[in-house]
């Protein structure tokens, strides 16, 4: 209830709704965690295969057919099969990314890790570029107590930097991707072209000694080459799963990448093929 100037009261039933959707909040965040590692084996079969069985689900999964009907029913919500008699059909299109939301509860314990030792290497005052993409919220949250200037290219990101005292944050301008809250378009890439940055935290969809860093996004992909092209020093965060994805949008070679930052799943023949091209290789 608005009093005027200023003065907010809230009154017990706005309390009590404040309260419900909290509480349903956590729910459906909670049940959503509880059936990632099915809703990822889901996702991915319907990479390789293009369609999934719900009996064939079961049998694999070790789990009852009602609660596949259910994951796949919440997948369908969120616009990654089309349900059919019997299973589902994918609607990815080659190489299309999946959901923020789901990526953010993908590989959780490697981005963690591989954000800690990236933030590692960042000194003290220096001035730091932090790329879109959940990989990029994660070394966001592990430079929140640092002493530098920042500037991220995601909405995520700028609101766990915006709550620290110690980071000097710089916003870019532009407009920002439905769904993924990534920063893009001409106004962004000016933001970066007119500053000069000590390092990019790189993030990417896909990784190859040969087709280098790539991204799905076109848009995405233009403000990635911006900010490397403003950086002194660029380093790709990337966990293993990566190395087997090549996106449809280039973003730099890979010898242009100073330090990759990736985990103990990465395959060591791609890994020594970085450390040929002159990349100091990190395994978090």
């Amino acid at each position: 209830m608005n009093l005027g100037r200023g003065l907010v009261v809230t009154t017990g039933r706005e309390r009590d709704a404040r309260h419900l959707l909290a509480n349903e909040s956590f729910r459906c965040t909670f049940g959503a965690m509880r059936g990632q590692p099915r809703h990822q084996h889901i996702l991915d079969q319907l990479r390789r295969e293009g369609r999934v069985d719900v009996a064939d689900l079961a049998v694999v999964l070790e789990t009852s057919e009602v609660t596949i009907r259910r994951d796949l029913d919440l997948l369908a919500e969120q616009g990654t099969l089309r349900r059919i008699r019997g299973g589902a059909v994918s609607l990815m299109m080659r190489g299309e990314e999946l959901p923020f939301a789901m990526r953010e509860v993908e590989s959780v314990v490697a981005k963690q890790r591989i954000a800690a030792v990236a933030a590692g290497l960042i000194r003290d005052g220096e001035a730091v570029v932090v790329d879109s993409g959940t990989s990029g919220l994660a070394v966001a949250r592990a430079l929140a107590d640092r002493q530098l200037t920042v500037m991220p290219l995601s909405l995520h990101s700028a609101v766990v930097l915006s709550a620290s005292s110690s980071v000097n944050l710089l916003l870019p301008g532009g407009a920002t991707r439905f769904g993924e809250g990534s920063i893009v378009g001409p106004l962004a890439e000016a933001s970066l072209a007119a500053l000069r940055f000590d390092t990019v935290l790189l993030t990417c969809c896909g990784l190859s000694p040969e087709d280098g860093v790539t991204a799905h996004d076109l848009q995405d992909a233009a403000v990635k080459r911006a900010a490397v092209k403003s950086s002194r020093r660029i380093i790709l965060l990337a966990e293993g799963a990566k190395f087997t994805r090549t996106a449809l949008a280039s973003v730099c070679p890979a010898d242009q990448i100073d330090v990759l930052v990736t985990d103990e799943t990465a395959p060591a023949g791609a890994l020594a093929q970085f450390r040929e091209a002159g990349v100091d290789v990190q395994v978090a």
